[in-house]
Parts: structure tokens; sequence; C-alpha cells
């Protein structure tokens, strides 16, 4: 028998979303210039090739690596402690993904850092 899972009646699909969250900020060591290219699983725009040294390109490249990671190696591999706390004040994330980090990391919203 096979039985389906089903989101609970009235539910959104933002409560079901699964985000992952970093263990540690120190196991964040990707790179903090160049160029970097995203799995396809990660990014499908098309043009998955972000310029860390682009101010545009950087913030970009984080929000979609937050939002879209499925495993927390991914994470540990793209993102940098540093620069992630830098651009964590200007980062547009959905309201539960930042609520996550924010709880697991209240260090990220200590102050406002400049970009």
């Amino acid at each position: 028998m096979v039985r389906e899972r089903r989101a609970p009646p009235g539910s959104r699909y933002v409560d079901q979303r699964h985000y992952v969250v970093a263990a540690s900020l120190a196991d964040l060591r990707g790179p903090v210039g160049g160029l970097i290219t995203l799995d396809r699983r990660m990014d499908w725009s098309g043009d998955s090739t972000y310029d860390l040294d682009d101010d545009g390109d950087r913030q970009l490249m984080y929000q979609t690596v937050l939002s879209q990671a499925t495993e927390v190696a991914y994470l540990n591999r793209c993102l940098d402690a540093n620069t992630l706390r830098k651009l964590w004040p200007v980062l547009w994330l959905p309201a539960r993904l930042r609520a996550l980090w924010s709880a697991r990391f209240p260090e990220l919203n200590a102050g406002r850092w400049v970009a």
C-alpha cells in the first residue's frame, strides 16, 4: 500500500519548505573573490556563474545558496563566514530561513556591517 504524504490542510509551501543551516559559522570557508559557478541543482537560471568581486553578484549568490542549498557541505564550500556577516543585513531571504539562521547564529543580528 502506498501512502501519500500531504501537508496539513491550510498549510502553505513557505511553512513546509526545508532549509539547511550550517552547524558552525567557522565551517563556512568558501571563496571570497573570483568566479564561482553553482551546481544546476542550486541555480537553474541559465547563468549560474557569479563574480564574487562584484557586490551585486556576491549578494545574489549568497541569497541563492542560502535559499537553495540541500546539504550543509554545499554551504561550507560556497559561503565564507566573514562575507556572510557583512552581507547578512542586506540579504533578501525568506523570513523563515532568516529566522532559522538567526536563531542558530544570533551574532549575525548583533550589528550592522557594510558589504
